[in-house]
């Protein structure tokens, strides 16, 4: 099955395309830090070009992947109607990701730690965060943080979880670049600044969904804005929200 997945919930647009034979390709958007994020006006058009470089049309594709957040609300609500009018024009799979998850997979494969912990910047001075911890048996547990907390807060939030926080544990995302100095002063390890593992990888959203339920219908799929202002009237979000899908080589 050939796979379009795409996350948008961090100031960067990543895209990429999982193909038949499990190879993927891949766009990212990365704005400057003075620059809008550019999710409404590059996503189509990365996934367009992804297309175009696999040499295969829309058509082609057999399901949609969207992370789901948490994040920047525009990013989301952009990324979740795309996904949803992808999904429904395409008449096509819709699966829907967590973006912590997707964010946490390529350091748990990339770090020799018994886990990670994801962190994504929520603006007002929070983070949205959660723990990834890799069993024995390859799965990975979760340690949820069900709500924004800031930064000095986050070695208590993942113990009430079920977690124990250690140093050997690498903080990853644009929270833990951020909040470098309150991190590693709680006793967590961050990366460099630009270390790929800061980023979220659209790679990693196919991976997770290639395997995972699809939705039963396309509405279920709603984003994680972990902030009732944010979420507030935002969930029944009518046909306004959704962009205009206009697709090279689809079917009619």
């Amino acid at each position: 099955m050939i796979l379009l997945g795409f996350d948008a919930a961090t100031r960067a647009t990543s895209v990429a395309l999982r193909l038949d034979d499990g190879s993927t390709l891949q766009a990212r958007d990365d704005p400057a830090p003075d620059a809008h994020p550019g999710h409404a006006t590059r996503l189509l058009g990365m996934a367009d070009e992804l297309l175009e470089r696999a040499g295969i049309g829309w058509s082609a594709l057999g399901r949609i992947a969207v992370g789901l957040g948490p994040g920047r609300f525009t990013g989301l609500r952009v990324g979740v109607a795309t996904a949803r009018g992808l999904a429904q024009s395409l008449s096509v799979e819709l699966v829907g990701v967590s973006t912590l998850r997707a964010l946490a997979c390529p350091a748990l494969d990339a770090c020799e730690s018994e886990g990670v912990l994801a962190v994504i910047d929520a603006l007002r001075g929070e983070v949205f965060a959660a723990g990834y911890a890799a069993g024995d048996d390859g799965a990975v547990r979760e340690l949820a943080v069900p709500k924004p907390v800031r930064p000095e807060q986050l070695g208590d939030a993942i113990r009430e979880a079920g977690g124990e926080p250690g140093a050997h544990w690498p903080a990853v995302g644009d929270g833990a670049a951020r909040y470098r100095s309150e991190l590693e002063g709680a006793g967590w390890a961050v990366p460099d600044e630009a270390s790929p593992l800061h980023v979220v990888d659209a790679r990693a959203v196919c991976e997770l969904a290639h395997g995972a339920p699809a939705a039963a219908r396309y509405e279920e799929l709603v984003p994680d804005y972990r902030r009732r202002a944010d979420a507030h009237g935002v969930r029944g979000a009518g046909a306004a929200d959704r962009p205009v899908v206009e697709l090279r080589g689809a079917a009619p």
